[in-house]
């Protein structure tokens, strides 16, 4: 039974959520940011649950158009989403009660485009907007709430609420360290759903799903591996204006590997075997990042 939900959830793939989790915990430890664990484990209960959620969804829909055979009958696999958006709801709405309005919405936008994804006349996942959508959402969104959650009231945005008039203040330099962080998770997170509509591209044409591969054709490889490239520059951008120390550098060793994956997928795009790449890639940057973190964090204590 727990097999069977493992393979209807997905569970391998929410290395991605994890993954951004255990970065941004490295991050506030360096930052010497005093971290709130009992707040940070219900954002990560809601998040990871909202994760298995998502993808449930997203079987539960695909296997009406494309007759995937799912691990559960469909009133089972339904009742499974019901539990699983339950339990992330009921995370959401308490951390919100234990933190603020800039949560509540933030994690209201999230739940919306989670569920839109795949569900709804239009999905997410038929339009050209799946890459940007996905990073955004895992790559910025996520640390965003695990930095404003663990930092003192006023770090990222003052706001004030009353019958006359609504006002916010955003303070750049911490929203400007915020981007840069992020860019990494971002580009990685684009770049699985990237990998995966560029080879499925002839079969989504099929289905009259118009993915971005679609639109800009060859150029997508352009993309992918600019989007790798890009993390490299964020890190060494993070150590040039003192984000991070310059042992986080060590980092920047995984590219020889990356390298190497880009040169695969370049050579061919195909679900069955190169697909992957773009996940062992993403573990290969985000393993390094974060193991470079957690060492800064390490050396810094000594």
């Amino acid at each position: 039974m727990l097999a069977k939900f493992f393979d209807y959830t997905e569970i391998k793939t929410k290395i991605t959520s994890t993954f951004t989790f255990l970065l941004t915990i490295g991050f506030l430890l360096y930052q010497r940011q005093e971290i709130y664990w009992g707040k940070t484990l219900v954002f990560f209960a809601g998040m990871f649950f909202f994760d298995l959620t998502t993808t449930a969804i997203n079987n539960y829909i695909d296997s009406k158009d494309n007759g995937q055979v799912l691990a559960f009958g469909r009133k089972q696999a339904l009742l499974i989403i019901y539990v699983l958006f339950g339990i992330s709801t009921a995370a959401g709405l308490y951390l919100a009660y234990l933190t603020d309005l800039v949560v509540l919405v933030t994690g209201g936008i999230c739940f919306l485009f989670g569920v839109f994804y795949t569900y709804g006349p239009l999905p997410i996942s038929r339009m050209p907007l799946g890459e940007v959508i996905s990073g955004f959402f895992y790559g910025v969104i996520i640390p965003f709430i695990l930095m404003y959650i663990n930092s003192p009231k006023g770090t990222f945005l003052t706001y004030g609420l009353s019958w006359e008039t609504v006002s916010l203040s955003v303070h750049v330099i911490p929203l400007l360290t915020l981007i840069l962080f992020s860019i990494t998770p971002f580009a990685v997170t684009a770049n699985i759903m990237l990998a995966n509509n560029i080879c499925d591209l002839e079969k989504d044409i099929a289905v009259k799903r118009h993915t971005l591969p679609y639109y800009i054709g060859k150029k997508a490889l352009l993309l992918f591996a600019g989007l790798y490239y890009l993390t490299y520059i964020s890190m060494i951008l993070m150590v040039i204006f003192g984000v991070l120390p310059p042992v986080a550098l060590l980092s920047l060793f995984t590219i020889i590997l990356v390298q190497k994956n880009i040169r695969a997928f370049w050579k061919k795009q195909e679900k069955s075997t190169t697909f992957n790449l773009s996940i062992i890639n993403f573990i290969l940057i985000m393993g390094g990042n974060t193991l470079a973190i957690f060492l800064a964090v390490i050396l810094d204590r000594i």
